[in-house]
């Protein structure tokens, strides 16, 4: 039998929390709700209302987060993380807090960022767009994705919305998990201890995996020196996963074809970063996950979890500091 918990206090830690808190107080109008919209007030927040929820979005960066005052604190006993990532509070003691995430919230934006970023190559438009620049008509051919063969670590929720995509596209897919099983739209699934047999029958490699110690420099020298020289990378998981330097040196020697990256060790990537330089490689400012309503998205999931929370139910994405998910 579920044991109704106390009347919770809420911090709502986001960049902008009226919208979020409005949504909050059609949902549950009785909790009482705080607002922290800064890195810098969180701490002295938690501390002074003993807040026992908290809300919170990495909303400028991981240098700065105020970790310590979720993880460490006596009184806060969950923290409901906006988006997928939490790397940026492991580890913390899950006999004393529980930590929830937003995982699927976006993972179909992130599976089209990626089937569009393979396509951009597919489709050679990098070579069609230098040539529009000079009013230049090509000899020119297109490749299809059909039949190619797309290697994906990491089968959580975008990795799998992924793979349904590619699969439209008449795609071999081969998944990647610490875990393996049968996965709908899966042709094959492996361990991790099967990549070094797997990195060169991938035409497109999809990491989206999250940032551990298991997985920090998972895509590195002897990765890249196993691919296709026409293989190319599409990274929406965390800055860490794939080796910038050995990514920078394949890209340099023409190992790999190409790369569209979403996420860096260094947020923003700095303008020297020499990744910048390279014609074929796309840069975006780690938004294959954002879109008009995520956040609302994100929200609304808490708000049920929130329900599940006051009536003494099991959370919904509970996450495992040791496997990040």
């Amino acid at each position: 039998m579920n044991t109704p918990r106390k009347i919770p206090f809420v911090i709502l830690h986001t960049d902008d929390p009226q919208p979020a808190r409005a949504l909050l107080s059609r949902h549950h109008g009785d909790v009482p709700i705080h607002c922290c919209d800064n890195y810098e007030a969180l701490p002295d927040l938690v501390e002074q209302t003993g807040a026992d929820v908290v809300y919170s979005v990495r909303f400028a960066g991981t240098p700065g987060f105020p970790r310590a005052a979720l993880v460490e604190s006596d009184a806060v006993r969950w923290v409901s993380v906006g988006g997928s990532g939490v790397d940026h509070l492991i580890p913390w003691d899950v006999e004393r807090l529980t930590v929830t995430n937003a995982a699927g919230v976006a993972a179909d934006m992130m599976a089209q960022y990626a089937l569009g970023a393979m396509l951009h190559f597919s489709l050679d438009l990098p070579r069609f767009l230098a040539a529009r620049q000079q009013r230049q008509w090509l000899d020119g051919k297109v490749a299809p994705l059909t039949g190619k063969t797309v290697l994906i670590l990491g089968l959580g929720k975008t990795g799998t919305a992924f793979a349904r995509l590619a699969k439209t596209m008449d795609m071999t897919t081969i998944g990647v998990r610490a875990r393996p099983q049968a996965s709908a739209h899966i042709d094959e699934v492996h361990g991790m201890k099967s990549l070094p047999h797997l990195w060169a029958r991938a035409d497109f490699l999809l990491v989206c995996v999250p940032l551990l110690d298991v997985t920090r420099g998972m895509v590195g020298e002897e990765a890249f020196a196993a691919m296709k020289p026409e293989m190319v990378l599409v990274d929406v998981s965390r800055g860490g996963v794939v080796e910038e330097t050995a990514l920078t040196g394949a890209l340099e020697n023409g190992r790999i074809r190409a790369a569209a990256l979403d996420v860096f060790s260094t947020e923003p990537l700095p303008p020297e970063n020499p990744l910048w330089r390279f014609d074929n490689v796309i840069i975006t400012p780690h938004c294959s996950s954002v879109y008009d309503g995520w956040q609302m998205k994100s929200v609304e999931m808490f708000c049920a979890n929130l329900a599940r929370w006051r009536s003494g139910e099991k959370l919904h994405n509970i996450v495992n500091p040791q496997r990040g998910y």
